[in-house]
């Protein structure tokens, strides 16, 4: 029977009721790292959809980067999470967090005046937003080698305590230029130790995190996210296909949730070499309108879609694509930081037929 993106699919051990996923998107409002009440009703707003994927999440007191963004490390964002949880199974839907060590991409204004970690002392390019305003990227300290286990595991601590807030499971972010992805770079990971080189020794921070996490709540609710190639954060790759290729079959055969391939202009056919070597569920991401991911769910190429944007102005996104019913327009002034206004507060169907 052909798949459609409103019948179900099943992603390890969780259920979907729909093909609709919401990408993970950062939107600092959680002050000092807690989840709160609005938090809360954003997401359950949006539990139409199968999956969310929450905003990046930080293990670790010293993975934070950025303002306002929640953690999964301390008894008060367990409780703050536990009511996202709620919020959303409440109307039936299921949520992930996106678990996101910064690494480089963060300033000693995020750390009590400590300096970020990466795998080598590499500036990123550019500047960093703090609440006193931009600054220029820092230096990270390079992590010794027995350091970095203690790191890794703190991705399997805080996948236990996902399950204990309730939570479905968890996505390790491998993308987007934070520490993983660091890793993987061969511009930021300039080692020689067994931590850097080939694509296997870069590679090995990744897979140990996605053990970690497997290791705390089993395979079936751990998802990993990737995109080789990109150089969001400043990051490169002199072969991505190489490294894709590594990753795709370094996470099979392990009965993993799924992986998750973000959009964007690849050199070469990611989405179809993760197709072929990985061996679970797929999830593509990027500029989808509702016609290109029946196409593509329908075609096999993917067994998940994840909207980003269309997803922050529109809280019943699903209802909107089944019926073909215009979307509301975002307004970017509030993607980050603030309060409802640009959160909360986007009318739904029901609402504007009222």
């Amino acid at each position: 029977m052909t798949q459609t993106l409103f019948s179900t699919v099943r992603l390890g051990d969780i259920t979907l009721r729909n093909r609709i996923a919401m990408a993970p998107m950062t939107r600092n409002r959680s002050p000092d790292g807690v989840p709160t009440d609005l938090n809360a009703l954003y997401y359950g707003q949006r539990a139409t959809a199968g999956l969310i994927i929450t905003e990046g999440t930080t293990p670790d007191a010293g993975g934070r980067g950025y303002i306002d963004i929640p953690g999964l490390y301390s008894a008060a964002q367990v409780a703050g999470w536990r009511k996202v949880a709620e919020a959303v199974h409440a109307k039936g839907g299921r949520i992930v967090a996106q678990v996101m060590h910064t690494g480089r991409i963060s300033h000693p204004d995020f750390l009590d005046g400590g300096s970020p970690v990466a795998p080598s002392a590499v500036a990123a390019a550019g500047d960093i937003i703090t609440k006193a305003g931009p600054k220029p990227m820092p230096v990270p300290r390079a992590l010794d080698a027995a350091e970095i286990p203690a790191v890794i595991a703190t991705y399997g601590r805080a996948a236990t305590l996902a399950i204990e807030a309730g939570l479905d499971g968890v996505e390790i972010h491998g993308a987007n230029g934070y520490l993983p992805s660091q890793f993987l770079s061969t511009n930021a990971n300039l080692r020689t130790d067994e931590w850097g080189g080939s694509v296997e020794n870069r590679a090995r921070f990744l897979l140990g995190a996605v053990a970690a996490a497997v290791a705390a709540i089993g395979p079936g609710r751990v998802g990993v996210r990737v995109n080789p190639g990109s150089t969001f954060n400043d990051v490169a790759d002199t072969d991505p296909e190489a490294t894709l290729t590594h990753l795709a079959t370094a996470l099979s055969g392990q009965g993993l949730a799924y992986l998750h391939l973000v959009g964007g202009a690849y050199s070469y056919d990611a989405a179809g070499i993760a197709r072929r070597l990985f061996d679970g569920p797929l999830i593509l991401n990027g500029g989808y309108d509702a016609a290109r991911a029946e196409a593509d769910i329908a075609g096999g190429r993917a067994d998940v879609i994840a909207f980003g944007v269309p997803f922050l102005a529109n809280p019943d996104l699903p209802t909107r694509l089944r019926t073909g019913t215009a979307l509301n327009a975002p307004d970017p002034k509030t993607f980050y930081g603030g309060d409802a206004h640009g959160y909360t507060d986007y009318p739904t169907l029901a609402i504007a037929a009222e």
